[in-house]
């Protein structure tokens, strides 16, 4: 068996041409392999969205608070602003809930009144 090696001035045009096209398929396999492992790496990383949710949340809240301490001089001071400013959102906040609450279970005792109505055969009242 001999072996021999080409001179670069010595290639055909043949033999030039069958390496471009070698070139070229080498290169397509090699991005496609690129993409592939691009795909299976961000399937491997599938993020909740109700995980990232409360993420974002949790930054934006440490945002506030770090903005609070940094506006009233102390992450105490901060502190306190926050919790007054949560007080006062949950004591206007309580009725209108325990309000809403009532509704909705006077809503769903007259339905079930009515279902119970219509299943007996008895009018309403």
């Amino acid at each position: 068996m001999v072996s021999a090696r080409l001179d670069p001035d010595d290639r055909t045009a043949a033999l030039s041409r069958a390496e471009h096209l070698d070139a070229r398929e080498v290169q397509a396999d090699v991005r496609e392999a690129y993409e592939r492992g691009r795909r299976d790496e961000r399937a491997s990383r599938k993020r909740h969205p109700v995980l990232m949710s409360v993420t974002f949340l949790a930054a934006i809240c440490g945002v506030v608070l770090l903005a609070l301490a940094a506006a009233n001089g102390s992450f105490t001071r901060g502190g306190d602003v926050a919790d007054q400013s949560l007080q006062a959102a949950v004591n206007q906040a309580e009725p209108q809930v325990r309000d809403a609450a009532s509704q909705a279970g006077k809503s769903l005792h007259d339905a079930g009144q009515a279902a119970k109505a219509k299943a007996t055969g008895s009018p309403t009242s």
